[in-house]
């Protein structure tokens, strides 16, 4: 049982992480309230990470001359250069994915845990904007 509950949520906290690495590029910084500074101070996060993976000669070049400075031209190249990448694209596959996933993982969960507490943070998580 403690297995089982550890499990998801470690994932849980992982897809946690990976949305608030997006949302802190991504998302609308009045809502969020972050505005660009994972970028500015060279955060290593889910969507660097990935870049970095995809990234050819070029694109990892501009990425270690821009990544981790203090300008908003460069976090703007940078944030051009995530989308050239298709991140928002591979986000939101990750994101559906995961969801599928944990909550095949929650109905497969022995006896005496609560499927609906589980259930209820993973409906707090999926497509949050916060």
């Amino acid at each position: 049982m403690y297995r089982q509950a550890k499990t998801i949520l470690l994932e849980m906290g992982h897809l946690y992480q990976v949305q608030d690495d997006y949302l802190a590029c991504f998302g609308d910084s009045k809502v969020f309230g972050k505005d660009n500074t994972d970028i500015m101070e060279g955060k290593c996060t889910w969507l660097v990470v990935v870049a970095l993976q995809r990234a050819t000669s070029e694109q990892r070049k501009i990425l270690e001359e821009c990544y981790g400075v203090n300008d908003p031209e460069k976090v703007e190249r940078v944030k051009q250069l995530f989308i050239d990448l298709g991140l928002p694209s591979t986000y939101s596959i990750y994101e559906e994915e995961t969801y599928n996933l944990l909550n095949v993982h929650i109905q497969q969960i022995s006896r005496g845990l609560p499927h609906s507490l589980f259930l209820n943070l993973l409906g707090k998580l999926y497509r949050r904007v916060t």
